[in-house]
């Protein structure tokens, strides 16, 4: 069973395809906020419980549920020639961000959250040694997880390797790399962001076709993980006119 909290993140999951099995309310919530949830989920024929707060703080994940939490089936992750061929659908070049083992789960979830809202088209993450998506990643996407497709391999470089054999060209967040504005994006791109404290790795690093950085004037040289994807997905999107 999933936990998905907070009231946004519970309202994306109730307007997307997530398999939801009950909607836990506060009963101390009395100003009418979670309304809106009750009459979604009643549409939905979903059953809606009215617990004590003690209860949800004990299911609660980061203790923020906002007096709401959704029981939800586990997240399906996809493969990526589903991600792949929800481009072709939309008749867009495939644009996809790889994550390499990110894990500060907040982090993950800021970065479904752009990607989502700038179009992306899926998100793929290794499955050890890097943050899975939970309930603290729904509320940090601001319930985004429900609409992008993440999915989860073995080996990066293996899945850079597929990627380029499909046709992607892939770009690699590095300090070492080419000004972000000097680059074309207009083909099938793949997005490489690397971890916290190491960023990419030496061998994701050799498989990536072209490595790109952020210029910056201040006096302190790196971004936040999530804030790097933020800029450079958004000069991407912006080259391919949203």
């Amino acid at each position: 069973m999933r936990i998905i909290e907070g009231k946004n993140p519970v309202i994306e999951a109730l307007r997307s395809e997530a398999e939801i099995d009950t909607i836990l309310v506060s009963r101390d919530v009395t100003d009418g906020s979670l309304k809106r949830i009750i009459e979604l989920a009643k549409q939905k024929n979903i059953l809606v419980k009215n617990v004590d707060k003690a209860t949800l703080d004990r299911l609660s994940e980061n203790k923020r549920h906002q007096g709401v939490i959704a029981e939800a089936m586990e997240y399906e992750y996809k493969e990526i020639d589903y991600i792949l061929n929800l481009a072709k659908e939309k008749g867009e070049k495939p644009f996809v961000i790889i994550l390499d083992e990110i894990t500060d789960v907040h982090n993950l979830g800021a970065i479904i959250r752009t990607a989502e809202c700038m179009g992306a088209h899926g998100i793929i993450i290794p499955k050890r040694r890097a943050a899975q998506v939970n309930g603290v990643v729904a509320k940090s996407s601001a319930g985004a997880v429900e609409y992008l497709p993440i999915a989860r391999v073995t080996n990066i470089s293996n899945t850079i390797e597929e990627l380029k054999q499909k046709g992607l060209w892939i770009y690699g967040a590095h300090m070492d790399g080419n000004n972000i504005s000097d680059e074309k994006f207009d083909a099938p791109v793949g997005l490489v962001i690397g971890s916290e404290g190491f960023g990419i790795g030496r061998l994701v690093k050799e498989k990536c076709d072209t490595l790109v950085k952020i210029p910056m004037k201040g006096k302190v040289n790196s971004l936040n993980a999530s804030c790097a994807a933020s800029i450079i997905i958004y000069e991407i999107m912006k080259q391919r006119g949203f």
